[in-house]
């Protein structure tokens, strides 16, 4: 798969917010409020990141989701 030049900090917030949203939904009963709560402030880091004002729209957002589940599958890549 080819990687396409996001910013690391951009994947990492992609990558945080994934294993958040999936936290959630193996134990909706922990904590809810709290896990809610990050994945909005996790959303709200990647969806108004400084990368999609350089780049133009966020169209791109699913190459950087499909990104970021290969990393977190295979940091090696």
């Amino acid at each position: 798969m080819e990687l396409h030049p996001y910013p690391a900090d951009l994947v990492q917030a992609q990558i945080d917010y994934h294993r958040a949203y999936q936290a959630l939904a193996a134990d909706p009963s922990g904590s809810p409020t709290t896990q809610r709560r990050r994945l909005l402030h996790l959303s709200a880091r990647v969806v108004f990141h400084p990368h999609w004002a350089e780049t133009g729209a966020p169209a791109r957002l699913e190459g950087l989701r499909r990104q970021a589940r290969v990393l977190e599958q295979n940091p090696a890549v």
